[in-house]
This record gives C-alpha cells, structure tokens and sequence, in this order.
C-alpha cells in the first residue's frame, strides 16, 4: 500500500525526478488493464480482476512531489467506474503536489480537467498514427489525438514503445498538440513489434524538437544505432513536413 519511489536508473519515467529525487507512482486501480496491450510490462506479473483498492485512499500523498497516478493500469479506460475517478481526484486534490495523469483514452480527461483544482500534467500515449487493433484494445490514436486537442491544461506525449509511423502524419499531430514534452522510448520486451527505422526516428526528433522538449528513453538506443541497410531520409528534401 502506498506510493512507490520511481528509483535512479530504472525504466519507469525518469521525468519525474527531473526537479529533484522527488518521484513517486500511486495506484488505486488495479488488476487486469481494459486495454489489454499485447507489450505491457505488467504482463509478466500475475493480474487479478480489475478492482479499487480503497485503502489506497489512506495514503498520505506528502507535499512537493511529482507523482504519476495510475502507472499500471490505465485508470481512464471505458467501464472504469466515474465514482471511482472521483474519489482518486478529490484525495489528490488535499496534498500540493504535481500530478500525472495518463492514458490511451484521454476523452475522459476533457470532463475532469477543470473539475478538480489541482496541478497536474495530462499525458497520452500515441505509439504511432497507425492503429494496430491485434496489439492493443484501446481507442485508435487518431481518436487519442483529437481528445488531446480539447485539452487546455499542460500535456505530455508518450511515444512508447514506439511503432512504425508515417512520418508527416505523427509529425503533424505533435506540432499541433505542442506538448510540454515528448517522450519517446522503444519496446524493452522483445514483443516483436513492427519498428521504424533509426534514420526515421532521428528525422522524426529533428522535426518536433522545435516545438516540443524531446526526452529520449535509455531503451530507445537499441533502435537508434546506425542502420544496417543504410536508410536515409530527409523531411524536407522529401516533403514528409
């Protein structure tokens, strides 16, 4: 019970303890995620039925700290109870704190960000502009960008683990959006996901950093070594921007 310190040098986001060893993660909601991705890391563990754990709401949140709500299981998914949300939101509403809150369904967010008078950052997970339904249950990412846009609080971007993408569509998306920051990380699981190449992500850093802080995932270095087949590309010279 309680919240988790996000450690030095793990995987988790190590944003969080950017301003300071200040990074923690809370979970209420737990069990079995609705959306049900075929490379979540909680997969390995054994998950119960999807529950609220009501003793959670006992936790003394403390003061000044960065603490992303709901880390292993998406809290904002359809079929999570409102009353359940409600009473997460009103216990971080107590304790003066910088929240983060995130999801693949981030329509839900729309209905809370002004209901709960609380500092926080809202962030969406958008692995690529393509849907892949055989990987994952959540609502495509186009319908996750267009949620993000109704947003007028801060947000994020996570680009994790990042799939195959059309370069002037994702592009696009986040030149629009024009999050506090992007972060972008690779598949650490070995789930055999369709990947893009490094000479497109590297174009794809190149194109966004303009516009966005770009915060690069120790696990993205296995996808940014140089390319064994010798890709090249340029946004401009081939019109992807």
């Amino acid at each position: 019970m309680g919240m988790n310190k996000v450690k030095q040098g793990s995987n988790m986001y190590q944003f969080l303890n950017d301003n300071g060893n200040r990074g923690y993660t809370w979970n209420v909601i737990k069990g079995k995620c609705p959306h049900n991705c075929s490379y979540c890391y909680m997969n390995r563990y054994p998950q119960s039925e999807l529950h609220f754990d009501e003793k959670e709401l006992k936790t003394n949140l403390g003061s000044g700290n960065f603490i992303f709500v709901g880390s292993s299981c998406d809290m904002w998914a359809d079929g999570i109870d409102a009353f359940w949300l409600d009473s997460i939101m009103k216990h971080c509403c107590e304790y003066q704190n910088e929240y983060l809150f995130q999801s693949k369904n981030p329509m839900r967010f729309v209905s809370y960000q002004y209901a709960h008078p609380i500092k926080a950052i809202y962030g969406v997970t958008i692995e690529s502009n393509r849907y892949y339904p055989d990987i994952s249950k959540a609502p495509s990412p186009e319908e996750r960008y267009e949620a993000m846009l109704l947003l007028n609080h801060p947000k994020m971007v996570s680009i994790e683990p990042i799939m195959d993408f059309d370069p002037y569509i994702l592009g696009g998306w986040l030149r629009n959006l024009m999050p506090n920051f992007v972060s972008i990380g690779a598949d650490s699981g070995n789930n055999h996901l369709p990947e893009p190449s490094s000479a497109k992500i590297k174009a794809f850093i190149e194109a966004i950093k303009d516009v966005t802080e770009v915060k690069l995932k120790n696990n993205l270095g296995r996808l940014l070594r140089p390319s064994q087949r010798g890709e090249t590309l340029c946004w401009v010279d081939k019109g992807l921007l």
